[in-house]
Parts: C-alpha cells; sequence; structure tokens
C-alpha cells in the first residue's frame, strides 16, 4: 500500500490507484471511527447496548483488514497484456537512461507496476 506513491494523475490511469487510496483512508479513520461509535453507543444507551455496540465496532476494525487482503491478492496478480507491454517499455527506458531497475520482465505483476511508479516517482522529485 505504501509502495503507490501518492499522485493524483495515477487515478487517471489506474484503477488501483482508487483502491490505494480508499485504503489508505479507511486505514486512517475507520479505527476512530470504531472507538468513537462503540464509546457513543455505551455512553446514550447503556450496558444493554453493549453487544450490537461490540458488533459495529468489529465490523468498522474489519474493513481495513479486508482492504489489505483484496490488495494483498491484486498486487500477486500478473498484468493485463497492454498493462505488460507498457511496463516493459517504461523498464527498458528507465535502464537506457542510466538507471539498473531488477524487476520481473517475463511475468509482471501489480506489484512491480507499483515499485516501478514508486522508483519514477522518486526519480522525478530528485531531479527537481
Amino acid at each position: 500500500m505504501q509502495l503507490w506513491p501518492e499522485r493524483a494523475e495515477l487515478g487517471n490511469y489506474f484503477a488501483e490507484y482508487q483502491a490505494v487510496q480508499i485504503s489508505r483512508l479507511a486505514f486512517r479513520y475507520l479505527p476512530g471511527l470504531a472507538a468513537f461509535s462503540l464509546i457513543m453507543q455505551l455512553y446514550l444507551g447503556s450496558v444493554t447496548f453493549l453487544p450490537q455496540a461490540l458488533m459495529y465496532c468489529m465490523f468498522m476494525l474489519s474493513i481495513p483488514v479486508q482492504a489489505l487482503v483484496l490488495l494483498g491478492v491484486k498486487a500477486d496478480k500478473f498484468l493485463p497484456a497492454g498493462l505488460a507491454a507498457w511496463y516493459k517499455e517504461s523498464v527498458a527506458k528507465v535502464n537506457e537512461a542510466g538507471g539498473s531497475i531488477n524487476l520481473s520482465v517475463n511475468k509482471p505483476r501489480f506489484i512491480d507496476l507499483a515499485k516501478l511508479l514508486n522508483i519514477s516517482h522518486q526519480a522525478l522529485n530528485s531531479k527537481q
């Protein structure tokens, strides 16, 4: 999740970028929202609402875990043919420009794409 660079223009090209952004948002805010929901239900209700409050809390805490699992499953899948061709061209361009990227070129995965985008983003930031 931390490999994808936070650049808004990537959202135009990769649907995965939007999934990563939503996952980052879930990791940032849902644990606090779960705690707030638990406290408020117990404060405004009584101890009789404890099972319901715990279920809401557990559900909200499970969403970031589900996002992490789904991103992990997606990261291990192979790139589609068109995206794989673009990936191979990009790795070749970076290596020609003096970089030494040791990423998979035979059967690239989404994790390799994220690494390439991160390396390219860092290279652009160091030049500026």
